[in-house]
């Protein structure tokens, strides 16, 4: 009688865990054609954006297309803006040389309105800037498109002093740069 409880038990487990590995879609990485963060500021002489040439991330869904799993990477020297000197000034306030990368970490995903192909979302996460790591919550908009690539899009405001950032100056201080910035983001991963 016990050796076929267990058996059963057994049977039980590893169509559970199969079933478990079956629901769960593999992570998916960026695609860097169809992905784009944007940071757009405002100083006293002129409104900026910087974009970021690079990014890599992976997102891990399971079968019904929640989000499990969500990192983002942005090397801070893949930060662009068209000008090499308001560059600089960017990586040098980012003390990019011993904080080379901006990444994000999903902490939990809450799906705020959906229908057939698309969903408002909540993502939480720690983003963390120039070494400092903070919790944030923002909303997303999520689309599967009809290649099944998983499509986010949204906006972060954010403030550089939050992660201990000062904001850049040039030309001795007579141009200073706003704390308040708004990250706008539309990041695509394979379906």
């Amino acid at each position: 009688m016990k050796k076929l409880l267990l058996l059963k038990t057994t049977t039980w487990l590893i169509l559970s865990i199969t079933c478990l590995l079956i629901n769960t879609i593999n992570a998916q990485n960026i695609i860097p054609q169809g992905s784009s963060i944007n940071v757009f500021g405002t100083s006293n002489v002129h409104d900026w954006e910087i974009k970021a040439t690079t990014i890599t991330g992976e997102i891990n869904l399971d079968a019904a297309k929640k989000i499990n799993a969500l990192t983002i990477k942005i090397p801070v020297a893949s930060l662009k803006s068209g000008n090499k000197i308001m560059d600089g000034k960017t990586y040098d306030a980012f003390e990019y040389k011993e904080n080379p990368t901006i990444s994000f970490q999903l902490t939990d995903a809450s799906p705020v309105k959906l229908t057939e192909n698309e969903a408002e979302i909540t993502l939480t996460g720690n983003l963390t800037i120039a070494g400092e790591t903070r919790s944030i919550s923002f909303k997303a908009l999520v689309k599967i498109n009809k290649s099944g690539d998983y499509q986010l899009k949204g906006a972060v405001p954010l403030k550089m002093t939050t992660f201990k950032i000062k904001p850049p100056t040039a030309f001795f201080g007579t141009m200073k740069t706003g704390d308040a910035v708004n990250v706008k983001f539309d990041i695509t991963f394979r379906g």
